[in-house]
């Protein structure tokens, strides 16, 4: 009796393609199939593209995966730009949580995209890692499903946007952090608040400045657009909005900052005008760096976890990988005002 078991377009039972099946219904040989799988630049972008849409048309996983080359497994972890003092924050919750199950940890930055290059994600192919961490990034419907069908799985930590449902994700409560500064300052007098966050287009940048609002209607105060000031989350960024902000004739008596390096900018435009912190003027950071209680005067400021975050996902990540399911896919963990020196009630009180 002849098989009558349905079959897909690429002629397997119950649509469960294989690299013959694909090589096959595109009409390349098994080889090219299979060096669009591990990443190799020698194809022909056209045929690249077919190999790729028959490869997400039928939900193709690999399967047996063994490693690329000698050595422990891989994690790649990626940053859409790498900061110094932020970045190795992350990097140590990953490092130490990877370590623990015996992986290594190849690092890249995204050249302050926040989606990769194709190029980069040709060369975690070729690498073959057992998953990918991206950090404030995120990848296209395209590039998630070339991941997918490696079975190459993927964590984002501090999302850039919105994602789609269903991709792991880890972050704090942002907006939370914004409402916990926001309501220190005006519990301390002022009424004149600015705020310099990050980029517009940066979900933890808007839920920062959420927090800010909200903080205000609260205590029935009306916000300055004027004092809402969108840049980076680094030192220049917060120096160059601080100098132009405190300049002014009706100059803000706080400044929340997005980020502690930000913090830091302010706080040197705020002394090359003349103005005493917390004195003249009240500072608070964001992230709680190890730096924030070294500096004069010591920073207040909203502590986000990024260790546990960093390590909360590498872990997720690593359940993933060996075929578990998370208990959560998305991980928001809480903030906390840390108050020090660099906040006061506003002169004149």
């Amino acid at each position: 009796m002849p098989n009558s078991r349905p079959r897909s377009r690429a002629g397997t039972p119950n649509g469960t393609a294989t690299i013959s099946s694909i090589a096959a219904e595109i009409g390349v040989s098994v080889p090219t199939v299979s060096k669009v799988l591990n990443g190799r630049a020698d194809v022909a972008p056209e045929t690249r593209a077919r190999i790729e849409e028959a490869l997400t048309r039928h939900q193709y996983k690999r399967r047996n995966r063994g490693p690329a080359t000698i050595g422990p497994p891989l994690i790649d972890l990626a940053f859409h730009e790498l900061d110094s003092a932020w970045s190795i924050e992350i990097i140590r919750g990953v490092e130490t949580a990877a370590a623990g199950d015996g992986v290594g940890v190849v690092l890249s930055e995204l050249g302050g995209k926040h989606r990769p290059q194709q190029d980069w994600l040709d060369a975690v192919l070729a690498r073959r890692p057992i998953g990918v961490i991206l950090v404030l990034s995120s990848l296209g419907q395209e590039q998630q499903d070339q991941l997918e069908s490696r079975s190459i799985p993927f964590v984002v930590v501090d999302t850039a946007g919105d994602l789609p449902a269903g991709v792991p994700t880890v972050g704090s409560n942002n907006w939370a952090g914004g409402l916990a500064a926001t309501r220190h300052l005006i519990g301390l007098g002022h009424r004149r608040l600015a705020v310099i966050s990050g980029p517009s287009d940066v979900l933890c940048s808007r839920a920062r400045i959420d927090g800010f609002r909200s903080a205000h209607d609260e205590a029935g105060m009306a916000v300055d657009a004027s004092l809402i000031r969108h840049g980076d989350f680094y030192v220049d960024g917060g120096y160059q909005h601080g100098r132009k902000l405190l300049a002014r004739p009706d100059r803000p008596t706080a400044v929340f900052a997005g980020s502690d390096m930000q913090a830091l900018g302010v706080l040197r435009a705020a002394r090359e005008l003349g103005l005493e912190v917390p004195r003249d003027l009240s500072i608070v950071g964001y992230d709680d760096l190890p730096l924030s209680g070294w500096i004069g005067p010591a920073l207040t400021t909203v502590h986000q976890p990024l260790q546990d975050m960093a390590t909360t996902a590498t872990r997720m990540l690593l359940d993933l990988a060996h075929g578990d399911t998370p208990a959560l896919r998305r991980v928001e963990l809480a903030t906390e005002l840390v108050v020090r020196e660099s906040t006061a009630p506003p002169p004149g009180t």
